[in-house]
């Protein structure tokens, strides 16, 4: 994965052609090899050299235009395939200049390159948006088509159809895909919400049990008390029966609530990547949570939603990734992504994820740099006692 701070472990990517993890080549990667079938819409390209079967006499620029424009076109459509989607209307704006500018030396090549750069204009944006752009195109196109180029008017029509078509199919492929997205959102949530009301029953039945144990606690202490004037071994006996009840009811309430812990944090997680998904954020996680101490699961959990929402929000990123491990005695969790960074002072929200770890007795620190993403790092410090739950290899990394 790219660094989001570069560091010297994780560099920049060093080619610009490299595929982004949010390009449309990355978002076609699902489909495996499949993906490659794309490169046949490489195939319309050839119509850039129609006059040559059309026009009885080629103008006399039309080889050297075409020799330079041709392939400046193939790397606007590699870029706006690899470079993140965001940038995609950028390429497909310069493929439509690129268009203007050939119309009147390459008529099949002018055109063209509207067609391709109409196809990548539903991309990225709100489908008005993106509806608003094609048609500012084909506005253009049309206008020099007509006026200036004198083409016949049937032709004009005709590219404008082909080039409007691609462009609402590929805007509607996009937009059945981000459905996809918010219904596997939808789902998460209800799994997210049918795991706490399964928290909310483990926690009723916890006072149940624990009702129901002190009570008996309570009583056997209290005839142990009377008896132990007058019968000092069943006395006894009635203590060692309230410990082991005691012993009995804490080893279950441990058992209960380390499984609540290890849920609760791996909910977080899972939840977090299909929300950041679904903006075409994409987030790594350590997927083997550790067996987190009690006092510090619900805080952390709560910290990782904050962080979260503000790089769904505010960030603008492609990236992101969180992970939790045992640094010494301390217990780190660090969230990072390559969004816009620092934009001005901190909000509610670092603000409020700052008193719950200083509730800890831990510390906040987040590099920011503007448009070089944003790492928060958390340390919580571990008691003695804490590093004795924590699994064999972490509790080895923290003696």
């Amino acid at each position: 994965m790219a660094a989001y701070l570069p560091t010297p472990d994780r560099p920049m990517p060093s080619s610009w052609l490299q595929p982004t993890p949010d390009s449309l080549w990355a978002r076609l990667k699902a489909q495996g090899k499949l993906r490659f079938t794309t490169l046949f819409n490489l195939v319309w390209s050839l119509w850039v050299f129609g006059d040559l079967v059309f026009q009885p006499k080629l103008p006399d620029h039309w080889i050297p235009v075409t020799s330079v424009t041709f392939p400046a076109f193939l790397v606007l459509y590699a870029m706006a395939y690899t470079r993140p989607v965001r940038h995609t209307m950028w390429y497909a704006t310069a493929m439509a200049l690129l268009g203007y500018a050939v119309m009147g030396v390459n008529a099949s090549g002018g055109a063209c390159y509207v067609i391709f750069a109409c196809s990548f204009m539903g991309f990225h944006g709100p489908m008005r948006v993106c509806l608003a752009r094609v048609a500012v195109v084909l506005a253009v196109f049309v206008s020099l088509a007509l006026t200036v180029m004198e083409w016949p008017w049937t032709v004009a029509l005709v590219m404008t159809i082909v080039a409007l078509s691609v462009s609402v199919a590929n805007l509607l492929y996009r937009m059945n895909g981000q459905k996809d997205w918010e219904l596997k959102l939808s789902h998460d949530e209800v799994r997210r919400l049918a795991a706490t009301a399964e928290r909310e029953r483990i926690g009723r039945d916890l006072h149940d049990l624990l009702g129901h144990t002190l009570s008996l606690i309570t009583l056997k202490l209290e005839l142990s008390r009377r008896l132990l004037d007058r019968d000092t071994e069943a006395a006894r006996r009635e203590m060692e029966e309230a410990e082991r009840v005691a012993r009995h009811a804490l080893a279950e309430v441990r058992s209960a609530v380390t499984g609540i812990r290890a849920t609760g944090l791996a909910a977080e997680l899972a939840s977090a990547r299909v929300l950041l998904g679904s903006s075409s954020v994409n987030f790594s996680y350590l997927t083997e949570v550790p067996v987190l101490p009690a006092r510090v699961e619900n805080e952390l959990a709560l910290v990782l939603r904050e962080a979260v929402v503000n790089i769904h929000r505010h960030a603008q990123a492609s990236m992101a990734d969180a992970k939790v491990e045992v640094v010494g005695s301390e217990l780190v969790l660090s969230i990072a992504d390559n969004g816009r960074g620092k934009t001005g002072s901190e909000g509610n929200g670092l603000c409020g994820m700052r008193e719950r770890i200083r509730s800890l007795g831990g510390s906040m620190q987040v590099d920011s740099l503007k448009g070089k993403g944003t790492r928060v790092v958390i340390h919580v410090p571990l008691t003695a006692e804490e590093r004795k739950d924590l699994p064999p290899v972490l509790r080895k990394l923290a003696s």
